[in-house]
């Protein structure tokens, strides 16, 4: 099976996502507690942790889901607050969720203009620019070398592996600064991964910080730079992927010890810029 090639880490390129001491709490539940890292711009962040350490809780606060009750979102170096996903959106941040938001009765260019149609205006009653979309969607699905049977197939007739090279090529079209994504090869199958964590890859090659919510810890340590482990609603590990290994990955997310034995991780060596 032929496997992505590997990014490098680029330690001088500038942090296009940051989030810095975000907390949220659900009535008496600690969802994220303190958490503050980085996606930098060209390289893939994965985000890996056990069910309910907080992973999804934070990509929310970053996609404009929910509001952190404290602590901050920098996005390129500047402070943002976010009311809505339409204001992250703004902020060139785009998630690609697990269910891929995409609708069924709407064909490939539709999908990927979803929420952003071209129109010929108030003269010819909004009528959309149906040829135009088409065209375009085209051109974005062979720029990533997605192939799907034709640009005018209905969502709900595609594979897996098509919805989801859909799902990101959508986000990467609109997604100037940061591409979010949430298990992307979740039920997909071999040849179907593979080509996805190729397109994440390719994400990263063309400038935009990728940050991957996986469970899959085989695929994270093939794509990513850096991994963020998350236990708890704490931060409790930030890995140089190029230094660390399974094993190590996880004895932070479970802290538990080769023996079974609970411990807890050490306290994080490197800084939020190393």
């Amino acid at each position: 099976m032929n496997q992505p090639p590997r990014l490098q880490s680029i330690p001088d390129s500038p942090s296009a996502l940051e989030v810095r001491n975000l907390s949220k709490t659900f009535g008496g539940v600690v969802a994220l507690n303190n958490v503050s890292l980085y996606a930098r711009a060209g390289e893939v962040a994965a985000l890996v942790g056990e069910n309910g350490a907080g992973k999804s809780t934070l990509i929310k606060c970053v996609a404009g889901v929910h509001p952190p009750d404290s602590g901050t979102i920098h996005i390129g170096g500047r402070l943002v607050q976010f009311d809505s996903p339409f204001a992250s959106r703004l902020e060139g941040i785009e998630t690609v969720y697990q269910d891929l938001a995409l609708a069924d009765n709407l064909d490939v260019a539709g999908n990927i203009f979803l929420g952003r149609e071209r129109s010929y205006g108030i003269r010819r009653g909004f009528a959309l620019r149906k040829k135009e979309m088409r065209r375009k969607a085209k051109d974005i699905l062979v720029s990533y070398g997605i192939k799907v049977p034709s640009i005018s197939t209905e969502a709900g007739f595609l594979s897996g592996g098509q919805r989801q090279g859909i799902a990101i090529a959508r986000a990467a079209e609109w997604g100037s600064r940061v591409v979010i994504m949430d298990e992307p090869t979740a039920a997909l199958g071999v040849q179907e991964t593979v080509r996805v964590l190729d397109l994440i890859v390719q994400l990263a090659g063309r400038g935009l910080a990728v940050m991957v919510v996986s469970h899959n810890l085989e695929q994270v340590l093939e794509v990513s730079t850096r991994i963020w482990v998350l236990r708890r609603g704490r931060l409790v590990a930030s890995l140089l992927t190029s230094e660390t290994n399974r094993q190590a990955v996880i004895h932070y997310i479970t802290g538990l010890t080769a023996a079974s034995e609970v411990e807890e991780a050490p306290p994080i060596s490197r800084g939020l810029h190393t």
